[in-house]
């Protein structure tokens, strides 16, 4: 299979935006995070133990069919959020809070594991993390209306379970990466020493490397 990168990380850290740098400095086709796409997701915000379920099983199955499309294609992949992330930290985090309750846990646990026995795993996966003031200056700046309504504590509870994640998975490498004072977009030099570093760990180092565009509109 070709190259497999993930972008993981918090809601409002930057995955989308790094995702679509990467995409056109590498030459690799980009998947997002379908938050735009996701029927549930707003009312989640605002009844999360009535929508937490739905809104869940809905990622896990874009993720399948995002997949599928792009071992059709069989071309070198960069996806903004990992499967990983949607189960072993924001599920969990549900679960942990009593929002899922344990009959929906053990349902889309069943589903999960399923689906991580048929996907291909990623060669790395990036981390983004940034604390939680950053995360929300950023939710705030992008204007998400739904996404405002997330509270700090759900934040931290999530930055929490990020590192408990990325300290513990064995899977394949993960390249952690602190947000708090990088801009992707803005700082060029930050982009080419991140690039270096993906060069590095991926098995199949031959990606095309495109001019730098400091005025790429994302």
């Amino acid at each position: 299979m070709a190259n497999f990168i993930a972008i993981a990380g918090n809601m409002g850290v930057g995955k989308s935006t790094l995702t679509l740098r990467l995409s056109k400095r590498l030459g690799l086709s980009a998947y997002l995070e379908p938050d735009t796409q996701n029927p549930y997701l707003a009312d989640f915000y605002t009844d999360m133990k009535r929508w937490g379920f739905h809104s869940q099983v809905f990622f896990l199955v874009h993720r399948l069919r995002q997949q599928a499309e792009f071992l059709k294609e069989g071309t070198n992949v960069i996806q903004d959020r990992s499967i990983f992330e949607n189960a072993e930290v924001f599920a969990r985090n549900l679960y942990e809070q009593g929002v899922l309750t344990s009959r929906d846990w053990q349902t889309y646990q069943i589903i999960y594991q399923t689906l991580i026995t048929m996907l291909p795993s990623p060669n790395l996966i990036i981390y983004l993390r940034a604390s939680v003031p950053t995360l929300l200056e950023r939710i705030v700046r992008r204007g998400r209306v739904y996404e405002r309504a997330a509270h700090p504590d759900y934040l931290r509870d999530l930055n929490r379970l990020y590192d408990l994640w990325a300290d513990n998975f064995g899977l394949v490498p993960i390249l952690k990466v602190d947000t708090d004072k990088i801009n992707f977009v803005q700082d060029d030099q930050a982009l080419e020493n991140l690039i270096q570093d993906i060069v590095h760990l991926l098995p199949q180092k031959s990606l095309p490397l495109y001019p730098v565009s400091s005025s790429v509109n994302i």
